[in-house]
């Protein structure tokens, strides 16, 4: 009875327990959960600290605290349906848009630099205006295309079996890659800079380029990033100041003690949401650039844990769908799409703590601003898209029956069930 008993206790006791929480990260369908419920939670927490953060200068502005929030709702509309529609898409859609989508990016960063046509805000030369407050970043779009394009392109060399040749590897994928990367820095912004150099890197490690091969690019990408440092004087001020935080604080490090300052008052639990002070004209861009000193400020350690929490499942998730994923460039995308998502949020979170040089680049699907909004979403979709094809993920859609969407279609009659 002894030895019975010994054989069923860890059927209830902590290692039961334990090996259910393994079993749920092993399901078909774990990947696709985990994008869309830290996507969906991420989205909904920016929503509502986007409001907070912005509410008092928009108040002062146009005597409504809810402006910048109901331009944010408007590209949250638009990016939804369009994340849902990518997640519905086969892999063949996403190869067919890779190659007019880089087209289409490079002339509108070339657009953005040209006088008259594009729009400098803070020293970047990287916006295009259409009129009021509607404008365009292309290096946004730019990200998704270099991942997709890159992705097509040594999908095809590997079927081809091509990529034993470091030529091959390289042509035209450096090119392509430093043609986007050149106009970016034309226009003085070094964190999408370092965004879209770390899409090419990843690309190349997960299609298995050489030890020697990575490593020697991955000095050349440092050597330009300093290089670029170096070159402009803002930016050797930035560094400067970076490396010695404790002074010019009401000049070059204003904005990053004041997001020091806003998290270290929000202490473990936070002062409330909507109850901050840095969002007082205090601290400046709450909204996008330095929206993780708002959350830490309001809803504490706590708030801030739970960010990098959703964020490390969706690195998990993408990197699962990457790994699952039998398709090279499926592989190769869901690679490219989660190392730009993580390494921006890194990024921007390593500014605001002071660990980084502050770059002004946004906390993805967090910070305000619709041209990083919607790209996002869409990349987020595919991601959906290619963990519907991991293994077992078809049969386990199929055995789950139709969806929230079918089933209103159905109870209006406009679908069967």
């Amino acid at each position: 009875m002894s030895a019975v008993y010994d054989e069923e206790e860890p059927r209830s006791g902590p290692r039961a327990w334990a090996s259910g929480v393994a079993g749920l990260f092993d399901r078909p369908l774990t990947s696709y959960y985990l994008v869309l419920g830290s996507s969906l939670l991420l989205l909904a927490l920016g929503m509502v600290m986007v409001l907070s953060a912005s509410s008092i200068k928009q108040y002062q502005d146009t005597g409504s605290a809810f402006s910048l929030f109901e331009r944010q709702a408007l590209w949250v509309g638009i990016g939804l349906p369009l994340m849902w529609i990518a997640a519905r898409l086969p892999p063949k859609v996403f190869r067919t848009i890779a190659y007019p989508l880089l087209l289409l990016s490079a002339l509108a960063l070339a657009v953005a630099l040209l006088p008259g046509l594009g729009q400098s805000v803070n020293g970047a030369q990287r916006w295009i205006s259409f009129g009021g407050p509607f404008q365009l970043q292309p290096s946004e779009p730019a990200k998704l295309a270099l991942v997709l394009w890159g992705a097509d392109l040594l999908a095809r060399k590997e079927k081809l079996r091509q990529l034993t040749d470091w030529r091959q590897l390289l042509i035209p994928l450096l090119p392509g890659a430093g043609v986007l990367v050149l106009f970016v820095m034309l226009g003085s912004d070094l964190g999408t800079t370092v965004v879209l150099l770390t899409i090419f890197l990843s690309l190349l490690w997960v299609v298995g380029a050489p030890g020697r091969l990575f490593v020697g690019m991955a000095g050349v990408t440092s050597v330009l990033v300093a290089i670029l440092i170096v070159v402009e004087p803002y930016r050797m001020t930035r560094l400067t100041g970076f490396l010695d935080q404790s002074g010019n604080q009401l000049t070059i490090n204003y904005q990053g003690i004041q997001g020091l300052y806003a998290i270290a008052s929000g202490g473990l639990l936070g002062t409330g949401l909507g109850e901050g002070r840095a969002k007082w004209n205090y601290l400046p861009h709450p909204e996008t650039d330095f929206i993780f000193a708002i959350i830490g400020e309001e809803l504490g350690l706590i708030g801030t844990l739970i960010v990098l929490g959703l964020f490390g499942l969706l690195a998990y998730a993408g990197l699962r769908i990457a790994r699952r994923v039998k398709d090279p460039f499926m592989r190769l995308a869901a690679a490219g799409g989660t190392a730009w998502l993580i390494v921006q949020a890194i990024i921007n979170i390593g500014a605001v703590i002071g660990v980084l040089p502050i770059t002004g680049i946004p906390l993805p699907l967090v910070s305000y601003g619709g041209s990083a909004l919607i790209p996002t979403l869409f990349v987020l979709g595919m991601l959906l898209s290619f963990a519907k094809r991991e293994p077992g993920a078809r049969q386990a859609l199929a055995a789950r029956g139709p969806g929230p969407a079918v089933m209103a279609l159905s109870w209006l009659g406009l679908a069967k069930r």
